[in-house]
C-alpha cells in the first residue's frame, strides 16, 4: 500500500516482521479509540498481553461495560475486568509513577511469517516503561476494520 506511513519495522528471532503504525497517545484518543473498540466492536476483537511465551487471547461474550475514572479506562464484563491507564493519573501516585503507568505508545500493527497465522493485524499499548499493557488483535482476514481505525487514528 502506498500511503501507509509505517513507523517502524521489528524483524523478530523467528522470523516474523511487523510493522508498526504510531498512534499519538496525547489527550484522550487512546481512551475515545479503546472505547469505541470495546463498546462497538467487541464481538470481532481478541485482547491481553501478547508476550514471548505467554498470550492471552480474550473474547468477550456480552459487551463489557467501559467506564472511566481518573485516567484508568475499565473493560468490565461483569465476571471479570481490567483496567488501562489511557490519561492523565491524578491520583496518590507520584508525578513519575504517573508517567510509568500512562499509555506511552500506541501503535497500530501488521506482524507476518509467524507460525500461528500468515498475517496478524492489531493494535499494542505500552507504559512508560516500554512494557505491553496490551494487544488487541482485529479479525482476519477481513482488515477492514483494522484498516478503518488505522486510517482515523493513525492516520495512515
Amino acid at each position: 500500500m502506498g500511503e501507509d506511513k509505517v513507523g517502524s519495522i521489528e524483524r523478530e528471532p523467528g522470523g516474523t516482521t511487523t510493522e508498526y503504525y504510531d498512534v499519538d497517545v496525547r489527550g484522550d484518543r487512546i481512551e475515545r479509540l479503546l472505547t469505541e473498540l470495546f463498546t462497538e466492536h467487541w464481538p470481532r476483537i481478541t485482547a491481553g498481553p501478547l508476550i514471548e511465551g505467554a498470550a492471552y487471547e480474550i473474547q468477550f461474550a456480552s459487551p463489557p461495560k467501559v467506564t472511566m475514572l481518573d485516567g484508568y479506562l475499565t473493560i468490565d464484563t461483569g465476571l471479570w475486568h481490567f483496567h488501562l491507564c489511557v490519561n492523565d493519573h491524578r491520583g496518590p501516585a507520584s508525578d513519575e509513577l504517573a508517567r510509568i503507568r500512562r499509555v506511552a505508545r500506541a501503535a497500530f500493527f501488521r506482524t507476518e511469517g509467524g507460525s500461528c497465522a500468515p498475517t496478524v493485524w492489531g493494535l499494542r499499548l505500552w507504559n512508560g516503561r516500554a512494557e505491553q499493557m496490551i494487544t488487541v488483535l482485529f479479525p482476519s482476514p477481513q482488515t477492514e476494520l483494522w484498516q478503518d481505525f488505522r486510517r482515523r487514528y493513525a492516520g495512515g
